[in-house]
């Protein structure tokens, strides 16, 4: 059985892929660039790779015609002001391609949309789901509430508001219920679908058993975490302000925390409980799905994060161009330290920079210029990192973003997500002359305009400091967290 996944390298597509394998399925995975998959999955041998960006038809590669089934789990979550004819031509774009195949089924995961007055993006999903049911191929959705599990942008906000935040004020959103699913229920619902004729044209809510206010559901994490928290509600907090509010305080960019709390003025309970007696299923309790999430941050085993999409606005989809840092119209500083110390010792030090681990040498500067980023609108340095010892291609990193992670070469680079008059690349290199180890650092600087390269010579100072305090660090930092 031939089964095609979009959006193969997004959070849900990147957790379920595995799950079909596992079950024997001939994997195909439409994605936007095959050097990302590749270098970010372990399944590359193991799948057929197409590529296409479902914005632009002409880009899209011929889906075999021999596919029984599609699993569609491409969507928005940006505050851009078309993003829902940017979903629409998507989702048209996907069935005219689709349409040439002999495809038997589609299955979409949606969002639960049971009340009158739907937010922009549940009435962009519903939009999709329109524009997929006239695809030849009968369409099966399931419409989840909120998704918690290592790495999922739901879990991860709730995380970062009850760890942070010991008294709380929260706007009246708060008090809307959900009902909440753990990641590997929703797994095993897209799974138990699977050319199940008795899905087919069919719109399924999926939730876990626990119906609870977001209130609630922070209050109960602080609970399992043995945090002592306290939220006050403040009713006149309006849309935006609590937007800000929430884009500050978490991890989440202010395009998301923009379309999360248009959403959450919306109920997103199970009121059709259908798809219980198709695929009989004990669904984990919200409490369960924390303590599995925690499992597997405290194993550094999470498969995916929300937080390695990319983002329009920072970089565009074929961001692994820019793995060639360009030699012409730049500004560039060195650093180039011999050491003696064990270079596998060093590279892990490389490899487990940011995040909790920090980055060295004068981390408050890295702090300050994370805020200063969130200040100007930016992703500041809030969104640390997916795992703590493991960096693929593509995955977030502070405010930078992985481009190329090559043990073997000992080379790490990074392209910067902040906000800055120009771009900029950071790249370390354990490299061997004469038989001495040296590592290499090397910031290089695109400046755009005047302010551009005013703004590198006003941070050159710093520079001087920052490089060759964090260089040393990273030569002589031990495991114990103490220089040698």
């Amino acid at each position: 059985m031939k089964v095609l996944i979009t959006g193969a390298n997004g959070y849900i597509g990147t957790r379920l892929l595995p799950v079909l394998l596992e079950k024997g399925y001939d994997v195909v995975c439409l994605v936007r660039d095959k050097r990302r998959f590749k270098e970010k999955s372990d399944f590359g041998d193991k799948v057929t790779i197409i590529t296409g960006d479902l914005l632009k038809e002409t880009s899209i590669q011929a889906f075999p015609t021999d596919i029984d089934a599609v699993y569609y789990l491409v969507h928005s979550m940006t505050g851009n002001a078309e993003f829902s004819q940017l979903e629409a031509l998507s989702a048209h774009n996907f069935v005219h391609a689709l349409d040439k195949t002999n495809c038997k089924q589609i299955i979409f995961l949606g969002g639960i949309a049971n009340d009158d007055n739907l937010s922009k993006h549940l009435q962009s999903r519903q939009h999709v789901e329109d524009i997929l049911s006239e695809a030849k191929a009968p369409l099966t959705v399931l419409r989840a509430a909120i998704v918690i599990g290592s790495g999922s942008a739901s879990f991860e906000i709730i995380r970062d508001l009850a760890e942070k935040l010991p008294v709380m004020t929260a706007p009246r959103w708060v008090k809307t219920r959900c009902q909440p699913i753990a990641i590997r229920d929703v797994l095993g619902y897209l799974e138990g679908v699977l050319l199940n004729p008795k899905t087919f044209n069919q719109t399924f809510d999926i939730g876990g058993p626990n119906i609870l206010s977001f209130k609630e559901m922070l209050l109960t994490y602080a609970r399992v975490r043995k945090l002592k928290r306290k939220i006050i509600i403040l009713p006149f907090l309006s849309t935006k302000i609590s937007s800000y509010w929430l884009y500050f305080v978490t991890s989440t960019s202010y395009s998301l925390a923009q379309s999360l709390v248009d959403s959450m003025k919306n109920e997103t309970i199970v009121k059709d409980n259908r798809i219980k007696d198709i695929i009989p299923r004990k669904c984990l309790t919200y409490e369960e799905a924390l303590n599995l999430a925690f499992v597997k941050i405290e194993q550094n085993s999470i498969v995916s994060s929300w937080k390695d999409a990319l983002n329009l606005g920072y970089l565009q989809t074929d961001f692994m161009d820019q793995i060639k840092v360009p030699q012409n119209g730049t500004v560039e500083f060195k650093v180039d330290i011999p050491f003696t110390e064990n270079s596998d010792t060093v590279l892990n030090n490389i490899w487990s920079i940011g995040g909790n681990r920090g980055w060295y040498y004068w981390d408050w500067i890295w702090n300050l210029r994370g805020f200063i980023d969130k200040i100007a609108g930016g992703v500041g340095s809030r969104r640390g990192r997916t795992s703590n010892t493991n960096i693929a291609p593509g995955d977030v990193l502070d405010f930078w973003r992985v481009l190329l992670a090559d043990k073997k070469n000992k080379r790490l680079l990074l392209y910067a997500e902040m906000k800055l008059p120009g771009e900029a690349w950071l790249e370390f290199k354990i490299c061997e002359r004469n038989g001495q180890n040296y590592l290499n650092e090397v910031a290089t600087f695109r400046p755009n305009g005047l302010w551009g390269r005013a703004y590198w010579y006003l941070m050159w100072p710093f520079h001087l400091f920052i490089f060759k305090g964090m260089a040393n660090q990273l030569i002589n930092f031990t495991e114990k967290g103490k220089l040698s």
